[in-house]
């Protein structure tokens, strides 16, 4: 193991770290003249870190504290816990153990635990969750890394408001859900909050439910994104494209001989400032009354031009942009009630729901606005124009404030 790679990697000592290359000691017997001694000069960091603040974006406002113990048994261990309120993340508490395998700082494992209670007003429902959850990750001499993770998860849907639709009140009460993931991510860009060159690659997927997994949803779950960054000439001026999409495949419950009909609770969400900009918070798809129940095959694709501020100049995190983005959310064709349907029609059902996301324009929406890249998130204000939008989704014309780290 490299020491300098350990010791940059097991975040326990501050930056910078010096390395000095100098001769051995003549008087040391053990030594040559041809031998070398290396120094190494770093300053131990706090072994606890205590924040709080306020956060506002992504339709929502909250209070939060971090507590962070470092190097807990001299191995590089963490400890983290964290807690917040706010106005639709009701409340969240986590707390979380990650320490490195055999002392390599690219092989870590973790352990978690979660609870938290949304307010998710769009869906006419408050959700509450509780889960303990396993990963280990890893990355790759290629730069490529890998998580891979076990998940028991208690939902339970509730606080349904007077006009919640039918396809809520279906869903209303408790699951649980017993999954495995992978996530792979291959990124090559300079600075992912805000790129001017190089690529994403990113894919994740998730079994859950099915064979010796147990709960009350099965399903198989994939999702894949790229982004590419490309710098036009000298100016600071950056193109940025990207796409996503995902499916959700009902699959059989152990024991079971029927598919199982997908949740609102795992089926996919689209639209807001984050993702497919124009749109209110999941205001693509499929909706019952006023509720977006979500849907479980979608694809988004947007583009930018990133432009210098006149007189702020290409070296600051604040530039001009001015964009389109589009997408289609579907819920699978044909209806699994009652557990009416055998896989090979959930087959066909899936390929025709992937076929219908070609038919007509997709829903999408064009506009321009301000981008600042902070360290810890991409803040935006943009005002959008819905230029195409079918029935019953919900359009956003004017402005819109959004945070986060990952944008499409």
């Amino acid at each position: 193991m490299d020491d300098h790679k350990l010791i940059n990697g097991a975040d326990i000592f501050k930056s910078p770290i010096s390395i000095f290359i100098d001769k051995p000691d003549p008087t040391d017997p053990s030594t040559t003249p041809t031998d070398i001694a290396v120094y190494l000069s770093a300053r131990e960091r706090s072994r606890y870190t205590i924040k709080t603040g306020t956060e506002v974006g992504h339709s929502e406002g909250n209070a939060f504290v971090n507590l962070q113990l470092r190097n807990l048994f001299g191995g590089a261990e963490s400890l983290n816990a964290h807690g917040s309120l706010g106005t639709r993340t009701r409340s969240a508490y986590s707390v979380g153990f990650d320490a490195p395998v055999l002392s390599n700082p690219d092989f870590r494992f973790e352990v978690n635990g979660q609870a938290s209670s949304t307010l998710k007003s769009w869906a006419s429902h408050e959700e509450i969750l509780k889960s303990g959850t396993t990963r280990l990750k890893y990355l790759t001499k290629g730069g490529h890394r890998h998580e891979v993770g076990y998940s028991g998860i208690w939902r339970q849907v509730t606080g349904l408001a007077e006009n919640a639709s039918p396809t809520v009140r279906g869903d209303a009460g408790d699951s649980f859900k017993s999954s495995l993931t992978h996530t792979w991510i291959n990124d090559r860009r300079d600075y992912p909050l805000m790129p001017s060159r190089g690529y994403l690659m990113k894919t994740v997927a998730e079994i859950a439910g099915f064979g010796p997994l147990k709960g009350d949803a099965s399903f198989g779950k994939l999702e894949g994104e790229t982004q590419a960054a490309v710098p036009l000439g000298s100016s600071g001026i950056t193109f940025t494209a990207g796409l996503r999409g995902g499916m959700l495949y009902p699959l059989t419950l152990s024991g079971g001989d029927k598919p199982v009909q997908s949740r609102i609770n795992d089926r996919f969400q689209l639209g807001g400032p984050t993702d497919v900009r124009g749109f209110r918070l999941s205001g693509l798809g499929p909706h019952d009354g006023p509720d977006a129940v979500g849907g479980d095959v979608y694809a988004a694709g947007g583009a930018s031009l990133l432009f210098p501020i006149p007189r702020v100049g290409a070296d600051t995190p604040l530039r001009l942009q001015a964009f389109i983005n589009g997408g289609r959310l579907l819920a699978l064709k044909g209806k699994l009630k009652e557990g009416m349907i055998d896989s090979a029609a959930v087959l066909s059902n899936m390929r025709r729901t992937i076929a219908a996301l070609k038919d007509g324009l997709p829903s999408c929406a064009a506009g321009f606005g301000v981008v600042y890249a902070h360290p810890v998130a991409r803040f935006e204000i943009n005002f959008s124009l819905p230029l195409v939008r079918r029935d019953a989704e919900a359009g956003r014309k004017g402005l819109s404030f959004g945070v986060g780290v990952e944008f499409l």
